[in-house]
């Protein structure tokens, strides 16, 4: 089962030459759908509708992109694949499909190919019950991390994959790490970070400015977002809070997290099967996304 839930498919499309990629979740019939954006320079589609105060419910597929804002072209090859599988609100009219996306920032030049449409729908074609590979694939093909110094001290990110459990309740998450801060583990220690050495001035304890190492005024590209699924029964007030409260398991796994250079993002998707509390889903979010981080660049 594709991050721990029944029926939901997670497909990617790699472009290995240009470091850049998209992953598509897709959930079941009838999953609602929410966001929670705590980054402050993030990337979205659907974010209005799915937000606290959008009076969207159902969600019927999630695109993570990478490319910026130029992958968000990638999502309307999801809704073009959605439309024709009869995923979608099913109006009088037409199938419409309600498809959220997020992006990263990992472009490496002018001249790079920019992911369109098709992309989008090789990423559904692709999708499959099992979940795919960690690292970087998909949307964590060009992510980095540990920036705080500058990007020449960055290191590999990726997309991790993580399930927490409580009996039948289950949350899992996939999650793009391409942040602006170090991976660190429980207890603190940097597992994946800036490589430059412990006397490097960095960000927040001096300004941008003061970074040496910045070029092409690219500290702004960074951000971590990511999908998290859950057979729980939610509201839609309940999803938003628990999407918001996920954040949580950035800020265990990131130092520093939510900055104002980061986009982090994070939509969740109930299949509404489980009866459970908000407060153990969101317990359960964000110890997923803690993991999924540090599964990212492990």
């Amino acid at each position: 089962m594709a991050l721990g839930i029944e029926e939901v498919m997670v497909g990617c499309w790699t472009d290995e030459q240009h470091a850049t990629g998209i992953t598509v979740v897709l959930p079941p019939k009838g999953s609602l759908g929410a966001i929670a954006v705590r980054g402050g320079a993030p990337g979205t589609r659907e974010a209005a509708a799915l937000g606290p105060n959008g009076s969207g419910v159902e969600c019927h597929a999630v695109a993570l992109c990478g490319n910026s804002v130029f992958g968000l072209a990638a999502a309307e090859g999801v809704v073009q694949w959605c439309t024709e599988n009869q995923r979608g609100l099913e109006l009088a009219s037409a199938i419409v499909p309600v498809v959220g996306a997020a992006v990263v920032f990992d472009i490496s030049g002018p001249d790079d190919p920019r992911p369109g449409p098709e992309a989008g729908r090789t990423a559904c074609e692709a999708a499959t019950t099992t979940d795919p590979e960690s690292g970087p694939v998909g949307v964590g093909r060009g992510c980095t991390v540990g920036k705080a110094a500058g990007r020449s001290h960055a290191s590999q990110g990726g997309q991790g994959i993580a399930v927490a459990r409580s009996n039948d309740l289950v949350v899992g998450a996939i999650v793009a790490v391409n942040a602006f801060g170090d991976v660190i583990d429980a207890d603190g220690t940097v597992l994946v970070g800036s490589s430059a050495g412990s006397d490097t001035p960095r960000y927040p304890f001096v300004s941008l400015d003061e970074v040496a190492a910045w070029d092409s005024g690219e500290e702004r590209a960074n951000t971590t977002i990511g999908c998290l699924v859950t057979n729980a029964t939610l509201t839609k007030p309940e999803a938003c809070r628990v999407a918001d409260l996920a954040h949580t398991g950035i800020a265990r796994a990131i130092d520093p997290p939510h900055t104002s250079v980061d986009g982090d993002a994070l939509f969740l998707l109930a299949t509404q099967n489980v009866e459970a509390t908000v407060d153990l889903v969101a317990h359960l979010a964000s110890t997923a996304v803690a993991a999924a981080i540090r599964n990212a660049v492990q």
